[in-house]
């Protein structure tokens, strides 16, 4: 299927761009705000980083992955995330040799093997913060404000956040063994992903999409029953801080996240409309990843992914969206083959001025050039009529309210600038 795009996959088409643009824009112009600057990481990366980092038993890399093996026999994985590959450059560069915390901000194309669905393809786009190097519960506070900010920012009004605390290595095997204690005697009705989580990992069963395991774990022992002095005490200062700035948050002990790395803080903000995939972004603290990746080094780290088509289509559903000025400056029309070179020369020298200035490559008649002018959205159509060349000058016609003048040929770059 050569004229078809792999399924789960999207070209997006220049009259979409402007809308991708606006929404990029407004994310760097509010992480600019936080002091967050942009990182670029490689789009693939050796599988084991994904492994580690993510967590064998979740569902990304259990089923999700786009994992090859390349012809120097090296096992490469296309990122379906992009916090382990920021925290992987956080260690090889040594931005942890500066006392400040390193707040990394990104956007581009991540990949997971997954059924296509509204606002989620298997490549599609996401937007995150990563802020490495600081304990404390502000900088939590803070990455859930920029996140709420952007969206808001955005004209996304009735957004719901959820926080949870998923506690730390301390606190979590007491919260294990009652899991454990809770599940077991319904192990074999549970879906045979969480049979096999049931002694890797627990915690994921109360993560499980299967309706069956949704059901059988209402009423299962909450971590905020198991919270260590620690987690405890960083979970109530998240909610004084948010408190303090505003910001109205639910208390949901059933959120977890998909992914093994959190610790203490998990959030999640969702937007109502959206329906049944309400939920626009998610994060969290993961203070184990960097010793996880690096093999040595403890320094805690939070962040935040937003998906960027899920965020395009609530602002395209609720007509949030600004109308772009898509048109061009200026339309060169030039019937007559005699005077093209001066036309094409007189469409570069516009360009050079700074504006955006078209022409006709195929020297059609008038009649379809002036269509043509149409379609761009000229403001100004530019003719270089046989008569108006005699004397000199080009016709300028106002495509607004179709007024015209002739004006010297040499004057047009003059005459458009003081426009």
């Amino acid at each position: 299927m050569l004229t078809t795009a792999p399924r789960g996959t999207k070209d997006i088409m220049p009259s979409d761009v402007s809308a991708w643009r606006y929404l990029e824009e407004t994310m760097r112009r509010i992480c600019a705000q936080y002091g967050y600057k942009e990182i670029r990481t490689p789009v693939f990366e050796h599988t084991e980083l994904f492994q580690r980092g993510i967590g064998d038993t979740t569902d990304v890399v259990e089923k999700e992955m786009y994992t090859f093996t390349d012809r120097g026999n090296r096992s490469i994985t296309l990122r379906p995330e992009n916090t382990a590959s920021a925290v992987r450059a956080y260690v090889e560069h040594k931005l942890s040799k500066d006392d400040a915390a390193a707040k990394l901000y990104y956007m581009g194309p991540m990949f997971r093997y997954d059924r296509p669905q509204a606002g989620r393809l298997r490549e599609f786009h996401q937007f995150g913060v990563e802020a490495l190097g600081v304990t404390g519960p502000n900088v939590d506070a803070e990455i859930i404000l920029l996140a709420v900010q952007v969206l808001q920012s955005l004209g996304l009004q009735d957004l719901k956040l959820k926080i949870n605390s998923v506690g730390c290595p301390k606190c979590r095997p007491l919260h294990r063994e009652k899991l454990q204690a809770f599940f077991k005697p319904h192990l074999e009705e549970l879906c045979h992903d969480c049979q096999g989580r049931f002694e890797r990992n627990p915690l994921r069963l109360l993560d499980c999409k299967n309706s069956h395991c949704h059901e059988l774990g209402v009423g299962a022992p909450s971590l905020e029953e198991c919270l260590c002095d620690e987690c405890k005490a960083h979970f109530a200062g998240l909610k004084e801080l948010l408190t303090a700035a505003g910001v109205d948050y639910e208390v949901d002990p059933n959120l977890v996240r998909g992914l093994d790395y959190y610790t203490k803080t998990a959030f999640e903000i969702q937007y109502a409309p959206m329906g049944a995939q309400s939920a626009v972004c998610g994060g969290g603290r993961y203070d184990g990843l960097v010793k996880e990746i690096s093999g040595d080094e403890e320094r805690p780290g939070i962040g935040f992914a937003m998906g960027m088509e899920r965020v395009l289509l609530a602002l395209e559903k609720q007509k949030l969206l600004p109308a772009f000025d898509e048109g061009i400056d200026v339309y060169v029309v030039c019937p007559k083959k005699e005077s093209f070179t001066l036309a094409f020369k007189t469409t570069i020298e516009l360009r050079r001025a700074g504006l955006k200035a078209e022409y006709d490559f195929n020297g059609r008649s008038m009649k379809a050039q002036m269509k043509q002018a149409n379609k761009f959205q000229a403001k100004y159509v530019l003719i270089f009529g046989e008569d108006e060349a005699a004397r000199g000058n080009v016709t300028v016609r106002n495509m607004a309210d179709s007024q015209q003048q002739e004006i010297a040929v040499n004057d047009i770059i003059k005459f458009f600038q003081d426009k």
